[in-house]
């Protein structure tokens, strides 16, 4: 029984006419053939070309083949029905689904103003429909531009890098090539590169009734106060003009240095014995350093120590001297010796080569000068015994 009905359903699908591709329901109670277009009034300037999307709509009906024409165009005109980007004499739209097709207006420069009605038709054996397309030809519209920042608003340091996302649109009815610019604060540098890429640009072409994206960079200087700092941008194009502000809010960064003692970043030490020498560590940004630890590297063996450790906080402007306690090893051959010292504070980070000139201890003088004495005491006395013989 369960294989019997298997094959009747396999029997009905192989008999049910097969549905074309995109096809749908027609509405309840609609049925007839339709020529439609979402615009069928239109404005054309003369001397350019233009394009009218249109459709042929099939409810309900057999298909069947229908030829198209095109009446009412004015001498000089050329009008084009076009199907698949290509012209087309006849079409057909298959039960409940549609057609597109397109009507292309070439028009003369030397067109007279006003409105001509075309009408477009297309004629079957059993059905016929039309569609009226009012053109009025008018001078060309002046160009329109908008630019819109996404974030007009920024924050963050004097070593930031601002990037603003901003879109220009092209409100025209042709196509534009948008220029742009920007004016910033004296000493920051401003730059324009594709949404997308890193290639610095000027302008930027943009299609009618389209948008592109751009980016905006504002780099300040890095001496620079903190404060909120406004950008204009102008983008022009023709004769249209389009102009949006952004601002960046720049924010206190401390600037560590270190130094020594009136300048001086040479010291003396002598093997094996500490030496201490006087750094000054100042904060020369805009806002205070905090927990800034001290270290340093130096030759293998030695040992560098600082007395205090850590500074808790240094204001803007305000220095400190710490003691940097460095130890050349016992056994370190006299010449001069680089220190590197160093403060850190969240990322920020000073640093400064010290010469060290190393000499070796004064004892170990005393004891080699005791051992050429015995020395040469060994040598008289031996000449004085050996010499009489």
């Amino acid at each position: 029984m369960r294989l019997g009905i298997a094959l009747l359903s396999v029997l009905l699908l192989a008999v049910a006419p097969a549905v074309p591709a995109g096809a749908q329901e027609a509405p309840a109670g609609m049925k007839g053939l339709y020529l439609l277009t979402d615009y069928p009034a239109v404005t054309v300037r003369p001397g350019s070309t233009s394009t009218v999307n249109l459709r042929i709509q099939n409810y309900a009906l057999p298909p069947e083949r229908l030829a198209l024409s095109v009446s009412g165009a004015p001498q000089g005109w050329t009008v084009t029905l076009l199907g698949g980007g290509q012209p087309v004499a006849a079409a057909m739209a298959a039960t409940n689904n549609s057609t597109s097709l397109q009507l292309r207006l070439d028009v003369p420069a030397d067109a007279a103003m006003g409105s001509q009605n075309l009408t477009v038709t297309a004629k079957g054996a059993s059905a016929e429909v039309s569609l009226p397309i009012a053109v009025t030809l008018a001078k060309e519209l002046p160009a329109k531009l908008t630019v819109e920042p996404q974030l007009p608003s920024l924050r963050g340091t004097s070593k930031s890098t601002f990037e603003y996302q901003m879109n220009i649109k092209n409100d025209s009815g042709r196509n534009l090539v948008a220029s742009f610019a920007a004016q910033a604060p004296q000493n920051f540098e401003a730059s324009f590169t594709e949404q997308y890429g890193s290639q610095e640009i000027s302008s930027i072409p943009v299609e009618a009734g389209q948008s592109k994206g751009i980016k905006l960079k504002v780099r300040p200087p890095s001496t620079v106060a903190s404060n909120t700092y406004p950008v204009a941008v102008r983008v022009t194009a023709e004769d249209a003009t389009a102009e949006a502000k952004v601002q960046l809010e720049i924010t206190g960064q401390p600037q560590l240095s270190l130094s020594g003692r009136d300048g001086l970043v040479s010291s003396r030490a002598e093997a094996g014995t500490e030496a201490t020498i006087p750094v000054i560590v100042a904060n020369r940004g805009t806002a205070p350093a905090e927990e800034i630890e001290l270290a340093g590297n130096a030759p293998s063996g030695w040992k560098v120590a600082f007395e205090p450790k850590t500074i808790d906080r240094l204001a803007p402007g305000q220095t400190r001297e710490v003691q940097a306690q460095i130890t050349p090893p016992q056994k370190a051959i006299a010449g001069d010796y680089m220190a590197s010292l160093r403060a850190s504070s969240r990322g920020e980070t000073a640093s400064s080569d010290f010469r060290v000139s190393v000499a070796t201890s004064t004892m170990w003088g005393i004891v080699g000068a005791g051992i050429i004495a015995f020395a040469l005491l060994i040598m008289v006395g031996a000449v004085a015994r050996f010499g009489r013989r």
